[in-house]
């Protein structure tokens, strides 16, 4: 079967890899000159089942509203005129009850832990270097109080089969010397060490290359322009390099799916998230991060790929606006240089922000919907790179009409 995917972030090439691996003829299109250039760029790096918990929660209405007064929130609302981000938005506080929010955190949690599973199964066959780290990843909190409701919280996914390891202050500085300096701001943490981190980009382009050299036809500055479709399926993808066809199609551009399908009459749940991160050049400092952490108190992540330290925070409700100034950056920069002062050359730290396709509920949108060929792996969220590699097994499968690993009634 010819297959066209739309889409050349992780979530399209491990689509594409996974549907070559059936034996299937596969055309991958992107519009930006490479691979990974867009959301895949610049997120935390990690692959954590271990922290699948989703944004729409009890707590995250009064965050929002918090950020409309407070700069320094984890979660940021901006006002704006667009009426698709107050739709969303409603949506997303439909989802934020306690009941919906622990059965969505169950079913990310079962997706990303099958997802990792798949992960490894890829290195196994096609080894692809990213600057993995398979030391597991360190949630840490900055007071008792805060370090019990985590251990709390977590139970949710330690219920559910997740590995989880409480530590002491003294036990995290065994782990991480690098925290030593500023072990007197962390109470405790648990550490998930079956999580790990890697360059997200990297491990996407290397993919990107095996599907190459497997016949795979990786096109990219091809811009799609429009879905085709007749009665109950999809006839053709109008781009600006003419007109391609296949058998089947796989829609996974992100936070540019919902324009697509629109003209289609399918409006998909989806709106961009924006997020900020620096990679900062490690250069001779003594002291940098060994793991990947996360300071649970101010949202913000830090992650180690060979000689480059990764630093992502914040998550803002502010439409398709990507653009940043130095002033984005100030916070998770402090936090840091706290955490790491001999960490890495924090004055050439290279900022980037992108958007993150987040659905209401957090789950990502996989399977078809009114057309037969038409097939969705798109809508994954703040934790793409961790859904991903399951993510593109499912869809492969239910192209291949094959029973799927993991349930996936109600993705679609």
């Amino acid at each position: 079967m010819r297959v066209l995917v739309l889409g050349g972030g992780v979530v399209g090439v491990t689509t594409a890899y996974q549907l070559q691996r059936d034996g299937h003829e596969v055309v991958l299109v992107e519009r930006l000159p490479d691979v990974a250039q867009d959301t895949s760029a610049g997120n935390a790096g990690m692959i954590a089942p271990g922290h699948s918990f989703v944004w729409s929660s009890p707590r995250a209405p009064w965050i929002l509203l918090k950020s409309l007064v407070l700069p320094d929130q984890a979660l940021r609302f901006k006002l704006s005129a667009d009426p698709r981000m107050w739709s969303w938005s409603l949506k997303f506080l439909m989802q934020c009850t306690p009941a919906r929010a622990r059965a969505n955190t169950l079913r990310k949690h079962q997706i990303a832990v099958y997802s990792q599973s798949v992960l490894q199964q890829t290195l196994a066959d096609d080894p692809v270097a990213y600057d993995r780290n398979t030391g597991g990843i360190l949630y840490f909190y900055r007071d008792a109080a805060s370090l019990q409701a985590g251990i709390a919280h977590m139970q949710i996914l330690a219920e559910d089969g997740q590995h989880i390891e409480v530590l002491e202050r003294a036990q995290i500085v065994a782990r991480e010397p690098s925290l030593a300096s500023a072990a007197g701001q962390i109470a405790g943490g648990i550490l998930c060490p079956t999580d790990e981190s890697g360059d997200c980009a990297m491990f996407t382009r290397g993919l990107a290359e095996v599907c190459r050299a497997r016949g795979v036809n990786v096109r990219t500055g091809v811009t799609v322009q429009a879905i085709e479709a007749a009665g109950d399926a999809v006839t053709g993808v109008r781009t600006d390099q003419g007109m391609l066809t296949a058998d089947a199609y796989v829609l996974s551009l992100g936070c540019q799916s919902p324009f697509l399908t629109r003209p289609l009459g399918i409006d998909l749940p989806i709106y961009p998230i924006k997020g900020y991160s620096m990679t900062i050049p490690i250069g001779n400092h003594r002291a940098p991060p060994a793991m990947a952490v996360l300071d649970e108190a101010n949202l913000v992540a830090i992650s180690r790929f060979g000689d480059r330290v990764r630093v992502t925070a914040t998550a803002e409700f502010a439409g398709y606006d990507t653009s940043h100034r130095p002033a984005d950056f100030a916070h998770m920069t402090k936090v840091a240089r706290d955490l790491y002062p001999d960490g890495a050359d924090y004055t050439r730290a290279e900022m980037w922000a992108g958007l993150r396709p987040m659905t209401p509920d957090n789950l990502p949108i996989i399977g078809r919907k009114r057309h037969r060929n038409l097939w969705y792996n798109t809508g994954h969220g703040h934790i793409g790179w961790t859904m991903s590699h399951g993510s593109a097994r499912l869809v492969a499968d239910l192209i291949g009409g094959r029973p799927t690993a993991i349930p996936v009634e109600g993705l679609a």
